[in-house]
């Protein structure tokens, strides 16, 4: 399995009765990573399902990295597995997984509700110790690589806020509202009447107590409900972070709901995570322990349901690596604060956490995952012609200069 996976870079594997392998071609540009293997059982495991079994051993102590390397093994891992080299029992558990897909992400009102808790409902003390201060859980906006986290959040939310076109007194519905960062700066900073929906009680609690210490009670309201239970009619909805837990099976229904709570010359924007490719599956170790029901859709499966639903798209952007350095702030203030996340949890929990945070850092670097942000409407000229006003008065990012400057 591994002469057939591991082609660039380099793997030394040390089996658990001290016998050695190397694989790959020792490119020096590349990984070398040396994993030891403390139980036979895993190597079986391993072969016939890499992508679940990778993840619980290490999770669980059985298979350790010299130098604790992980980002190192995962680099290693997604540059090849990306570059097409699977075993045959990995192509079949994909497919298997694709088949399936359908049951898993099945998400009635009840499931969605456990499923948003088994993640989010964790100690918000937790959170403190690796989010920004605003406790944005969702990709940043970077100007240049060197922002801060909470520049770049704070840069993110103002991005947002342009691409909705605000006025003072607009109705907006948030979907998905976390702990409530965005639905404040919105009431805050643009003078928004805004509406914030959770189904995680932990959220609910502290983004309520948050408008009420901020003076913000009379223009935001949360309230602990499906999105598919809102109603009433909307200037704008805003949607990050939340689209990757609604299911393939529900994207017809949501982007009905979303449609059916925007007024007729509002603006919606949805801001997920996406996937660079045809349509897939949720890799198997992710859906068991950090998001069960998740889903990274496709940029044609989105489409397909919101032209269904008679919606103008009318602007797409792509975040490419937003998200990688994101996710490498977030880990570097985990690891840095990770001896108070064992005394809340224990060891296993913090190898999970080091395991998620990484893997999800190197498919943003190494694999086929972006962010979209969908603008919509109901009407044709809901929004002006071009996009000058989202940069109108902005500073350019670094990343937008002319190819003839950067060379």
């Amino acid at each position: 399995m591994l002469k057939r996976l591991v082609r660039h870079g380099q793997l030394r594997l040390v089996a658990p009765d001290g016998r050695e392998w190397r694989f790959g071609d020792n490119n020096p540009d590349l990984p070398d990573v040396r994993v030891t293997l403390h139980d036979a059982a895993i190597m079986r495991r391993l072969a016939l399902n890499p992508e679940l079994a990778l993840g619980e051993a290490y999770t669980e102590g059985r298979l350790t990295i010299d130098r604790d390397d992980l980002h190192g093994l995962l680099e290693l891992a997604l540059r090849n597995i990306n570059a097409g080299n699977r075993n045959p029992p990995m192509r079949l558990t994909r497919l298997a997984r694709n088949w399936l897909r359908a049951l898993r992400q099945f998400n009635p009102m009840p499931r969605a509700r456990r499923n948003v808790a088994h993640h989010y409902d964790l100690s918000g003390d937790f959170y403190d110790l690796f989010l920004d201060q605003d406790r944005q859980y969702s990709c940043a906006y970077f100007h240049d690589e060197s922002d801060s986290l909470e520049a770049a959040q704070a840069q993110k939310k103002a991005h947002i806020a342009r691409k909705l076109l605000l006025r003072p007194g607009m109705r907006v519905l948030d979907i998905g509202c976390g702990w409530g960062g965005m639905a404040l700066t919105l009431a805050r900073d643009h003078g928004a009447q805004v509406l914030g929906i959770t189904l995680s009680e932990e959220q609910h609690r502290h983004a309520t107590a948050r408008a009420a210490r901020e003076g913000l009670g009379d223009q935001v309201q949360f309230r602990l409900m499906d999105y598919r239970a809102v109603t009433g009619q909307f200037d704008r909805v805003v949607s990050v972070g939340m689209f990757e837990h609604v299911g393939a099976p529900h994207y017809r229904a949501y982007f009905g709901t979303l449609r059916a709570r925007l007024a007729p010359d509002g603006v919606a924007l949805v801001h997920s995570i996406g996937r660079a490719e045809p349509p897939g599956s949720t890799n198997p170790w992710i859906d068991r322990y950090i998001f069960p029901g998740g889903y990274v859709p496709a940029m044609s499966e989105v489409l397909a349901a919101i032209e269904q639903e008679g919606l103008w798209t009318t602007d797409i952007e792509v975040w490419r690596l937003h998200y990688a350095h994101t996710l490498r702030h977030w880990h570097d203030r985990f690891r840095a604060n990770e001896d108070r996340v064992r005394a809340m949890f224990d060891d296993r929990f913090c190898r999970m956490w080091r395991y998620y945070l990484v893997g999800c850092e190197q498919t943003f670097r190494f694999n086929t995952q972006c962010v979209f942000q969908f603008q919509l409407a109901r009407e044709q000229q809901a929004v002006p012609l071009t996009r000058d006003y989202l940069y109108r008065g902005q500073r350019a990012p670094a990343d937008m200069a002319p190819a003839s400057a950067a060379e």
